[in-house]
């Protein structure tokens, strides 16, 4: 069964649909049939935290951020170590791992990774939850989940924002992040298999909640089901060409799902 996300499109968080190739069947009771499935096969539920839980940059312009970081570099003699494109970007990660494939494990790695682990810090106040994350991951806790994140941004950030949000101890220990050695970032699966084997339990048990093309890439490699979330649809556009079956643009159907 070939399952994709359907239209009905709006500048809205409920924007996807998951369901069947089967004219026949409600969508709605398609989507959450769906979602039930994956639910119940997740033994463990691995989260990415910048998109799924929250928006990090929401109130801290990520472009700004990587605006600094190209400036920081100039500032040091080394305009000529980004390309132009790379100067232009508003991903302050895409400045990251221009730096680290030149440099890579260096001192100047080290510096601008921090670097932004401070920016992405004082991002925190002002991150924006994603509608519905907090009360689906209380819930899937509630019910007997463990859960885990698995994310690009440093591990001291998602620390400081669960925290805020009260819901640290839904995760803890099994916070998987960005570390110096920029080689295990995401679409490597190294911080999905981090929390796999921490946890023990075998990739088919486990689900990944992602919003990025990145994401699928490393549930695929980890071998991992991959739950897309796309909250407008140049993101399920991505999702989709990435090669995600399964995508939602909106958590509520998935904590109907899960309630139910």
């Amino acid at each position: 069964m070939v399952r994709r996300p359907l239209g009905n499109h709006h500048d809205g968080p409920d924007t996807l649909l998951v369901t069947s190739d089967t004219t026949q069947t409600d969508p709605m009771a398609a989507q959450t049939e769906r979602l039930q499935e994956l639910i119940g096969h997740a033994r463990v539920v691995l989260w990415d935290f910048d998109g799924p839980i929250c928006r990090l940059f929401a109130g801290h312009s990520a472009e700004g951020v990587a605006t600094d970081l190209v400036d920081w570099l100039e500032g040091r003699g080394l305009h000529d170590l980004l390309t132009e494109d790379e100067r232009d970007t508003e991903d302050p990660h895409a400045v990251l791992r221009a730096v680290d494939r030149r440099h890579p494990a260096s001192d100047l790695v080290v510096e601008v990774e921090e670097r932004l682990t401070q920016e992405e810090l004082r991002a925190v106040p002002k991150a924006q939850p994603t509608p519905y994350a907090d009360p689906l991951i209380r819930t899937w806790k509630a019910v007997g989940a463990r859960l885990a994140i698995a994310t690009n941004n440093s591990p001291k950030v998602v620390h400081a924002y669960l925290t805020g949000r009260g819901l640290l101890d839904c995760f803890l220990p099994h916070i998987y992040g960005r570390t110096q050695d920029l080689q295990y970032l995401k679409p490597h699966p190294h911080y999905l298999n981090r929390a796999l084997t921490a946890m023990g339990v075998a990739p088919t048990g486990a689900l990944f909640i992602g919003d990025t093309p990145t994401d699928c890439e490393a549930a695929r490699q980890a071998g991992v089901p991959f739950l897309g979330y796309a909250r407008n649809e140049h993101k399920e556009k991505l999702l989709q060409v990435a090669g995600a079956t399964d995508i939602v643009g909106s958590l509520e159907p998935l904590l109907e799902a899960l309630r139910g």
